[in-house]
């Protein structure tokens, strides 16, 4: 049987000094995709009343990015995206489940 070789992901951590700074003013990062879940989640965060920031994911460092690199190449939009609380706008339900 032939050894299995492991890949290199890359960790969610505050890579940069960029990203550090958003999560020193109280950003959370929430996840990593392309489009059309992107704009979905975004907009289903946003409803939820939180406040949502998007940015271009940038394949960066050691790792596998394939996935990342090649829908770059094609044109695909993907993002990362952010969350802190927000202003409490989303839209209250009578709702006992919620």
């Amino acid at each position: 049987m032939a050894a299995m070789a492991t890949i290199p992901i890359r960790q969610i951590t505050a890579g940069s000094q960029h990203e550090a700074e958003l999560l020193r003013d109280g950003w959370r990062k929430q996840t990593t995709i392309g489009e059309p879940r992107l704009s979905e989640l975004a907009e289903n965060y946003r409803d939820l009343g939180y406040e949502v920031l998007v940015e271009r994911y940038r394949a960066e460092g050691d790792g596998c990015n394939t996935c990342f690199e090649a829908g770059d190449a094609m044109g695909q939009f993907n993002g990362t995206i952010y969350l802190r609380e927000g202003t409490g706008s989303a839209e209250q339900t009578d709702n006992d489940l919620f």
